[in-house]
């Protein structure tokens, strides 16, 4: 009779998965921490290694969307992972669906991050871990450069940023997703124990999906080294748009731009500087002051034709009454005596 095979310990996770330990060693958040955990291996991984870490510390928070049958099954993976690691659980369940005019995965981002930010601030905690990665990133800037996406779209997924009284994290934008999956299964985890997959990930009538199955191998194949270079390159690309940020600040003050809808720049003030400057400044305006470009996106963003109207509306005003009004990204800008002017006519 043959013998039977002596069991082999588990692989050390540290070596099967390097970026992803470096990753975690350098994560420096605010204690106590609540991980956004899906049930998937992503976020899988950075719970049990943030509660590894920190223990005591870590708190769960889980979105149930209602999008598909699957769903009941990523709470009951959830529920089942939490109770095993002791770790306190703050699920919150939404309508997920999208309105008209309105992209699904759009929909489903911000209602998540509005459950995820009520969740977290009645848990008492301040900081939020997210578990997008280097794939993640990549998605993203390709997106990005899909749609012709100026700097703010190239600089893709931030990794640390502050909303809704929370401070965000995303401390694995450096770590391929693969080593997710290799760390996890190193302790002995499978998928369907260990996590749950997805189901929606699969299906190709998504962009992302169709990137990630298509396009990302063969990336791999003709520029190995594509998730570093690529991150490096939206990191350059984050940092320059932190500069024009800071020439914008101060253009702002230049031109009296203050947080009312009639206090925008004055057009006079405008006109004195470049072209250039002129819609960096008119970008910072719509966005900052008037929330227009939102961080999840969406069809209230002021589009590349709207703005180069916009300067060129400005560019011709030279008496005054010469009158501006155009739409904007979801209101008008209008002349208001010397100053610009931003409103919501649905409002």
């Amino acid at each position: 009779m043959a013998a039977t095979p002596t069991p082999r310990a588990p692989s050390n996770p540290s070596s099967a998965a390097p970026a992803f330990t470096r990753a975690i060693a350098r994560f420096q958040p605010g204690l106590p921490l609540a991980v956004a955990f899906s049930g998937g291996a992503d976020s899988t991984a950075l719970l049990r290694a943030c509660a590894e870490r920190w223990p005591g510390q870590v708190q769960a928070l889980h979105v149930h969307h209602g999008l598909q049958a699957a769903a009941d099954g990523f709470e009951a993976q959830v529920r089942a992972t939490c109770e095993q690691l002791n770790i306190p659980l703050h699920a919150r369940r939404v309508d997920a669906r999208h309105t008209a005019g309105q992209s699904p995965e759009d929909a489903a981002r911000g209602a998540r991050y509005a459950a995820l930010s009520e969740a977290a601030l009645s848990a008492g905690v301040s900081d939020v871990a997210l578990a997008q990665h280097a794939d993640d990133q990549v998605e993203t800037l390709l997106l990005a450069l899909s749609r012709g996406a100026g700097l703010p779209g190239l600089a893709s997924m931030p990794d640390t940023w502050a909303r809704g009284g929370l401070r965000w994290h995303r401390p694995l934008l450096e770590v391929p997703g693969a080593e997710l999956r290799a760390w996890l299964q190193a302790r002995g985890l499978r998928a369907g124990e260990g996590w749950v997959e997805d189901p929606s990930n699969a299906d190709e009538r998504y962009t992302r999906n169709r990137i990630r199955a298509r396009l990302l191998p063969v990336l791999g194949e003709v520029f190995p080294q594509f998730r570093a270079t690529f991150a490096r390159s939206a990191a350059h690309a984050a940092q320059a748009q932190r500069l024009l940020d800071e020439l914008a600040a101060q253009d702002a003050a230049a031109t009296g731009v203050g947080l009312g809808p009639e206090q925008g720049p004055r057009i006079a003030a405008l006109r004195a500087l470049s072209r250039d400057r002129q819609a960096n400044l008119l970008r910072h305006w719509l966005r900052r002051v008037h929330a227009l470009a939102r961080p999840e996106g969406g069809s209230a963003n002021a589009s590349a034709a709207q703005l180069e109207e916009l300067l060129d509306q400005i560019a011709a005003c030279v008496t005054r009454g010469h009158h501006i009004e155009l739409k904007v990204g979801a209101g008008r800008v209008e002349r208001r005596g010397e100053i610009l002017a931003w409103y919501n006519p649905a409002a």
